[in-house]
């Protein structure tokens, strides 16, 4: 695969995001917290499902963020379109083996910027919580911030992870969850143990953002 072909991919995947969500009403809850933590210099290690990162991408726009992104063809697609929208990436794998990626993860947090990881990332299986992202949280000393995403209408690829596109005119609501400190001696046992409360966290989150689509109050966000 040519250079040119993710640039044009980035390009045009500019393009449609940005055209697509000009007819979306959006709208955030629990996310004052997360605005007070960074409003005080606090950064914070974002962790959502794969499939639910286009809406985050355009609601996160233009904060430099950096997203743990796999080092695949695919990866290098969804790099050139952050790129785009004003995010940074660190390539790499989130599993415990993935040094690479989490190196640079560390070095984006001493830099002071927040992280993203989806903890069921790069290749699944969905929804199922990784430890990756906590180890991060350990030696990063970021919390852990859940979001998770419900969209009134939308189209799924037919990928592993249901990668979620909202459709026109549909409505988005994100919830953010309170963050979660890990500390960084936490025995391996207790880290299991918070995976599995994490990722039912994300669920819980999700359920509720779905349940919060048909009460008919939304504004359209700008970002920050």
């Amino acid at each position: 695969m040519t250079d040119w072909k993710f640039r044009a991919a980035g390009v045009l995947g500019q393009g449609l995001v940005g055209g697509l969500f000009t007819t979306i009403r959006g709208q955030r809850i629990g996310y004052e917290p997360i605005r007070a933590l960074r409003a005080s210099g606090q950064n914070v290690l974002f962790v959502f499902w794969h499939g639910q990162l286009l809406p985050l991408v355009h609601y996160h726009r233009g904060e430099g963020v950096v997203v743990l992104v796999s080092e695949h063809d695919d990866g290098e697609y969804i790099t050139r379109v952050l790129d785009r929208y004003g995010f940074e990436t660190a390539r790499g794998s989130s599993t415990r083996g993935g040094t690479r990626g989490l190196r640079g993860l560390l070095r984006a947090a001493r830099a002071g910027h927040d992280l993203a990881i989806t903890p069921d990332g790069p290749r699944g299986p969905a929804r199922v919580f990784k430890p990756g992202s906590l180890v991060a949280a350990q030696l990063s000393g970021l919390p852990i911030v859940p979001v998770a995403v419900g969209v009134s209408a939308a189209w799924h690829f037919r990928s592993w992870d249901a990668f979620t596109v909202p459709k026109p005119l549909s409505r988005i609501r994100i919830a953010y969850g309170d963050p979660v400190w890990v500390p960084r001696d936490l025995p391996e046992e207790e880290l299991e143990i918070l995976g599995r409360t994490l990722q039912d966290t994300l669920d819980g989150l999700e359920d509720q953002a779905r349940r919060g689509l048909g009460d008919g109050v939304y504004v359209k966000e700008t970002h920050r």
